[in-house]
């Protein structure tokens, strides 16, 4: 559950995640976050009006903090990128840093009216903003967004976006379009960006993206027709690629990596 200006006990071991710009304060070797009582967090007293409850972790409270462009010095701690810890989180932890990033962005991004410009106020029995002069409510964005590996016999479909860092492979993804259903997403996107069809869809799994603000929605498909032909703003290379010569592929904590793991299991079952 997610709660603005929630009561501190101070005394309470809590996990906290303290974020300033895009980086996170982490603590200890393994870039964990911040595990302790409120009393033992001077470093950010300051900023007790912006905490926000995220959720829990290991049956303890989980709290965000933002304080903006300042980095606050905790013994021992060290900001690192969000990209990275995410990386680097236990499986369990990704939810909350990835909930408590989207909702550190969209109070950044929510405080004036997107309707009347007046400054927006914290509605502090759920998470949302509410503008002072014309009453008009926002909560966080999410956005739907699909993901999807394409099977062809012995082969994967992996293709290198524009926004990819040098040499990574991955699945083809996409925004939903209003009014759109996701399997019509998967169709559409596919073909725009690859010029192929695709059949057999199958849903995966979802997974929280937080840059900025994502829910990835992973499908299985398999090739239907059609030659590759690429969208050159979208699209730097793509090709079919057998298990045994697989360029550079996303980590398996992504959705794109586990969605390209179960497809390669898929295509070893079907030649055993």
């Amino acid at each position: 559950m997610i709660t603005q200006s929630p009561i501190i006990n101070g005394d309470t071991v809590a996990y906290w995640i303290v974020i300033s710009e895009d980086n996170i304060l982490s603590f200890g070797n393994s870039n964990q976050i911040l595990h302790c009582c409120w009393q033992d967090l001077a470093c950010i007293h300051a900023y007790e009006d912006n905490i926000i409850g995220v959720g829990s972790h290991n049956n303890k409270p989980c709290y965000l903090v933002d304080t903006g462009a300042e980095l606050v010095d905790y013994d021992g701690g060290e900001y690192i990128g969000l990209r990275m810890a995410l990386m680097e989180a236990e499986a369990n932890l990704f939810g909350i840093l990835a909930r408590a990033w989207q909702i550190a962005l969209f109070m950044r991004t929510h405080r004036f009216c997107g309707q009347c410009g007046s400054r927006m106020h914290n509605v502090g029995w759920e998470m949302a903003v509410q503008c002072g002069n014309c009453s008009h409510r926002c909560y966080p964005r999410i956005s739907p967004c699909i993901i999807v590996a394409i099977r062809d016999e012995d082969r994967i479909l992996l293709a290198q976006g524009v926004h990819h860092k040098a040499g990574m492979y991955s699945t083809l993804a996409g925004f939903v379009e209003s009014g759109e259903s996701l399997e019509e997403t998967v169709h559409r996107e596919v073909f725009e960006e690859v010029g192929v069809r695709v059949k057999n869809l199958e849903y995966f799994s979802s997974q929280p993206w937080p840059f900025p603000h994502s829910l990835m929605v992973g499908f299985l498909a398999e090739y239907d027709g059609g030659e590759l032909v690429l969208d050159e703003k979208e699209i730097v290379s793509a090709g079919w690629y057998t298990k045994d010569n697989l360029p550079l592929i996303p980590p398996k904590f992504s959705i794109a990596g586990q969605l390209i793991e179960a497809t390669l299991n898929r295509i070893e079952q079907t030649q055993s």
